[in-house]
């Protein structure tokens, strides 16, 4: 090694050391191998530019654990969910877990449910599709009637998860729109989108533009009425990615879970308001019956035979761990603490935005810690929504706008979500930072085009 060698070692010992490469290639392998340091360099400094992700207001998905919890992560990450004869004891903490919330969303008696672990709730609520869609098919079978028209009912603010479920499992999708007078499904000219063919319908505990429940003992007698006049018996599947872990605890006197006799399936986000780190998502039967078994498959893998329903194959079971850690952890008490002091965070948002006067609140957080606003049209045209978000983007935060669906999709609204961490203090900080935003959109001379908006903003 030359003394210039030596010397630039001793100076960047990461960067300059000889025959390290001094560039990595974005889309091609490296010629050279580097030490784990530097390597370890490259991607954290690239990580660094992502954002904040405390000052992530757009995502539901959790950002914080505490540091047992990633001690624990960090000891039982290399943990295969699927492979329950090499990991029984992770496996039995699974049956755990979805015996609790069996439990938790008062099944007749949890130990006549069924139900598994996923990578998230899409995975989960796609697995309820398609128990839906199997037991139809029974049925339609059994009848000697036809099988090759199912359909699937749920309001147009339905997770994109479900669209997706009725492109890739050849299922027709029916939207029940959304609108001024009736914000949610709730029941509301049902009938005009059941039929024979009709699988299940799909309510939202937490709608994921507004934050709003869907009024599911308001479908469910809607669908009472339904087989009274028709005959038609369709169960109920419920999207409960944020609100299954919220409701309970905060909202425990709500019947929309399997006290309703139409609910034959839910599934929820571990990794939303379970307070698990991504990705990790349960689904949970009322009773074996409603799985249908040649939905099951009974694989041997790594010298054991096991069961598995699953879209993945290999999965973590880290997360598993940390959720039976947080039940275990937190309790009744712990996570109705946790749940009501976001709520409280995001009702006090959503009132101080309105009293700032350029809004108004489309909901107001009553339901789960999530609300929307739209911007009075009376107010301003020099400046929209989007732009705010522009704006807050600068300071750090990002609080996104979109458009409502189908039949307001003229209709802009931003939502703010608020997750364990995001404390008072924080809270007043977004509102100053809002604050001074608007102050300064509401300065603008008058329109200007978007390219001219974005330069004086950068400025």
């Amino acid at each position: 090694m030359s003394e210039r060698d030596i010397e630039l070692l001793a100076l960047n010992p990461l960067f300059v050391r000889p025959g390290e490469a001094r560039e990595v290639p974005a889309f091609s392998l490296p010629e050279e191998s580097m030490t784990p340091e530097t390597a370890y360099q490259f991607v954290h400094d690239e990580a660094m530019l992502d954002g904040n992700a405390r000052l992530n207001l757009a995502t539901f998905v959790g950002t914080w654990m505490d540091p047992m919890a990633a001690k624990l992560y960090s000891e039982t990450f290399d943990k295969n969910m699927v492979d329950k004869d090499e990991y029984p004891q992770t496996a039995a903490i699974e049956e755990r877990c979805w015996r609790i919330l069996a439990e938790l969303w008062h099944a007749p008696d949890p130990s006549r449910s069924i139900g598994t672990s996923t990578i998230g709730s899409s995975e989960a609520g796609m697995l309820g599709g398609l128990a839906l869609k199997r037991r139809w098919q029974h049925a339609r079978k059994a009848a000697g009637k036809a099988t090759d028209r199912p359909n699937l009912v749920m309001s147009s603010a339905v997770q994109v998860c479900w669209l997706k479920f009725c492109n890739y499992f050849d299922v027709e999708t029916r939207t029940v729109p959304i609108s001024d007078e009736h914000r949610t499904m709730d029941g509301f000219e049902l009938e005009k989108y059941v039929d024979e063919n009709t699988i299940g319908v799909v309510p939202i505990m937490g709608v994921t533009y507004t934050g709003m429940y869907e009024q599911v003992a308001k479908i469910c007698q809607a669908l009472d009425q339904i087989q009274e006049s028709t005959g038609l018996d369709v169960p109920v599947h419920v999207d409960a990615a944020s609100g299954g872990f919220v409701t309970p605890f905060a909202q425990p006197d709500m019947e929309w879970d399997f006290r309703l006799d139409r609910v034959h399936s839910i599934n929820v986000s571990g990794h939303k308001y379970g307070l698990v780190y991504p990705g990790l998502g349960w689904v949970v039967w009322k009773e074996q019956a409603f799985l249908p078994e040649d939905l099951i498959f009974y694989v041997s893998y790594l010298g054991g035979r096991m069961p598995t329903f699953a879209l993945n194959f290999s999965r973590p079971g880290a997360q598993v761990l940390l959720q039976y850690y947080n039940f275990i952890r937190l309790g009744r008490r712990g996570y109705a603490a946790v749940q009501e002091e976001s709520l409280a965070v995001a009702q006090y948002l959503a009132r101080e935005i309105e009293k700032l006067g350029p809004f108004t609140l489309w909901n107001d957080a009553s339901d789960i810690p999530v609300f929307a606003w739209e911007l009075k049209p009376d107010h301003t045209s020099n400046w929209s929504l989007y732009d705010l978000s522009d704006q807050l983007r600068q300071r750090g935060w990002l609080v996104p706008a979109y458009p409502l669906p189908d039949d307001l999709s003229d209709r802009t609204v931003q939502r703010i979500v608020v997750r364990n961490g995001l404390s008072h203090d924080l809270a007043d900080r977004l509102l100053d930072s809002l604050r001074s935003s608007v102050e300064f959109l509401d300065s603008l001379p008058g329109p200007l085009p978007r390219e001219q908006k974005t330069e004086m903003f950068h400025h």
